[in-house]
């Protein structure tokens, strides 16, 4: 009996230090919170064909104020809508479009939501260098696209600036630089490009980069008084340094308007 108890013993401790070992030899699986091990899904191909009539970007950026144009783009914003008539900011994959007072009924403006396609007919106009599409008409379009912001800072200054027109574009690590207000004061911004304005209208801000200075506006009818931009720009303070995005529109000069400022650390 005692040789019984004996062998029983020592067949349980073999098997004790057998399912330690299997233990401390497991390698240990990673916690997670995904039980369905989903995997994201890549982004939808977006089919940029032309159809037949359309223009390219390089066909519209050739074409001739007052020319006719058909273009097929995506809505990237919208500025305004008033007395049936839309201004939006628009872009494909090879440029953007700015398209001014279009014929749109409010409900139809409702419809021109960020990504939505769209083909514009209407006439090449040119308001101070800003290129854009007037007098146009639109139609609704199966697609959707939504262009990412796009580095110019480096190319401010340079001829190659013009390239981006109204093209959704970013910059970097810029520095506020002084205003003069109608008063001689220095400050960060002023209301209105001359500091006649009042809080709700345009905010104009000079920003500086490698020893040149630039105009840069929040317009008002884009992003309003209560907006995040808005109140950002107002709490900005000459000599912080900030990012930016916004669309690259044009006035005499490179004007960016812009949609969002952060501080950078």
């Amino acid at each position: 009996m005692k040789k019984l108890i004996a062998l029983l013993l020592a067949l349980v401790m073999v098997m004790s230090v057998a399912a330690c070992d299997k233990k401390e030899n497991t390698p240990a699986v990673p916690a997670t919170n995904n039980d369905k091990n989903e995997v994201t899904p890549e982004a939808p191909q977006v089919d940029f064909t032309k159809s037949e009539g359309v223009m390219t970007y390089a066909e519209y950026d050739a074409a001739k104020v007052d020319d006719p144009v058909t273009v097929e783009t995506f809505v990237q914003d919208k500025q305004s809508w008033w007395d049936n008539k839309a201004t939006i900011y628009t872009q494909d994959n090879e440029g953007a479009y700015f398209v001014y007072e279009m014929a749109c009924s409010e409900e139809d403006y409702a419809k021109l939501v960020k990504g939505q396609k769209i083909r514009i007919k209407g006439f090449k106009a040119d308001f101070q260098g800003e290129k854009e599409i007037a007098d146009g008409t639109f139609e609704i379009l199966d697609g959707n696209y939504i262009a990412p912001a796009t580095d110019v800072t480096n190319i401010l200054g340079t001829e190659d600036i013009v390239k981006y027109q109204n093209r959704f574009v970013e910059f970097k690590g810029m520095t506020v630089a002084p205003s003069t207000d109608a008063d001689g004061n220095e400050v960060a911004f002023l209301y209105k490009w001359n500091g006649s304005g009042q809080d709700g209208d345009d905010l104009y801000f000079n920003v500086e980069l490698n020893g040149n200075t630039y105009s840069f506006t929040v317009e008002s009818y884009l992003r309003d008084k209560d907006s995040d931009v808005y109140k950002a720009v107002k709490n900005l303070k000459v000599g912080d340094k900030i990012d930016m995005t916004g669309y690259l529109y044009w006035y005499d000069t490179v004007n960016p308007h812009i949609i969002s400022v952060s501080n950078v650390k």
